[in-house]
């Protein structure tokens, strides 16, 4: 999909995509500090959401979405005294100043993992930029794991970078695309009409299961302790669900594939409204820990939820005949 900010900005939702290299000593201070910023653009009309994305590595950046449904009401929130009181009050958590992207269309930056970049076009080049960025899109579509991208022209006033986000379903296919001979063949083929670029990563498997501290403070764990938290809530909920309704179905002669359909919506809609919010306030304390949590709060969780699955296994090895 082309984005074209200039024309179809009023009728299209937007969001922005801010990068916040925070001081190391000051983590727990930039959470309290985005958990206000987001309250206060809760109150904007508009407002649809926001994440919150820490850095995958020590001193990398903070990467937080905000959504809106309007470019207008967007606009609204950066550019008004509550955010710009708020940008003060916050200048002495951030390294370097922060930056922002704003991108006029539908909304992209929550699936699995996502890249934004911005690019700032040679003056006289637009039209070479143009088939460069639609080369690169015929090039990715060809990896594993390409889910899609969209291009966002600038937005007068407002954003003067062309900026691509594109998706890949793992973090392994991402880097495969983004380290291969292909791509480092485009990028030199277009430096011609690049003056410069800045790439940023986003990215979670199970972003949609983890939130802490409601809207204003989805800060999410690293995949490896989603993965292991979801796994702790599956494994019982399809053993229970096994034993119960889906007996209970076969009994009633449902087709097969038609018990199966209903035992993952029920399977689905527990994990979603009942036991990953209980895992999320019973593990908290290991999925996100403060900024300065000492190395034992990361074994303690990761072998209480080890703990967990032989206890389970142990339960329905004893009360079943599975």
């Amino acid at each position: 999909m082309k984005g074209d900010a200039s024309r179809d900005a009023p009728d299209e939702s937007a969001t922005v995509v801010l990068s916040q290299r925070v001081r190391p000593d000051r983590v727990d201070d930039y959470r309290r500090w985005q958990d206000r910023t987001t309250e206060a653009a809760r109150g904007f009309p508009g407002f649809e959401g926001t994440e919150v994305y820490p850095p995958h590595a020590a001193g990398g950046e903070w990467v937080v979405v905000f959504r809106f449904a309007r470019l207008a009401q967007l606009t609204a929130w950066l550019e008004s005294p509550q955010r710009r009181a708020l940008l003060d009050e916050g200048r002495s958590l951030f390294e370097t100043p922060p930056t922002h992207e704003v991108l006029a269309g539908e909304s992209s930056a929550q699936d699995m993992v996502t890249v934004v970049i911005s690019h700032r076009v040679r003056a006289g080049r637009e039209r070479d930029y143009s088939r460069w960025q639609e080369k690169i899109e015929r090039a990715q579509e060809r990896f594993p794991g390409y889910m899609g991208a969209e291009s966002f022209e600038p937005v007068p006033g407002v954003q003067d970078n062309w900026v691509t986000v594109f998706r890949f379903d793992t973090r392994d296919h991402l880097d495969s695309w983004l380290n291969s001979e292909t791509r480092q063949r485009l990028l030199e083929e277009g430096e011609h009409c690049v003056a410069s670029f800045d790439v940023r990563k986003i990215g979670s498997s199970f972003s949609g299961w983890f939130r802490f501290g409601g809207d204003a403070r989805a800060v999410l764990p690293p995949n490896w302790k989603q993965a292991m938290s979801v796994l702790l809530a599956l494994y019982p909920t399809v053993m229970v669900l096994t034993l119960t309704v889906g007996d209970a179905l076969r009994g009633a002669r449902v087709p097969g594939y038609a018990a199966f359909f209903i035992s993952n919506i029920l399977s689905v809609s527990i994990l979603t409204w009942v036991l990953m919010p209980l895992v999320n306030r019973v593990l908290g304390f290991w999925l996100v820990p403060a900024g300065t949590a000492p190395r034992r709060v990361h074994i303690v969780g990761t072998v209480a939820v080890l703990a967990c699955y032989a206890a389970l296994l142990v339960v329905f090895a004893l009360t079943t005949h599975l």
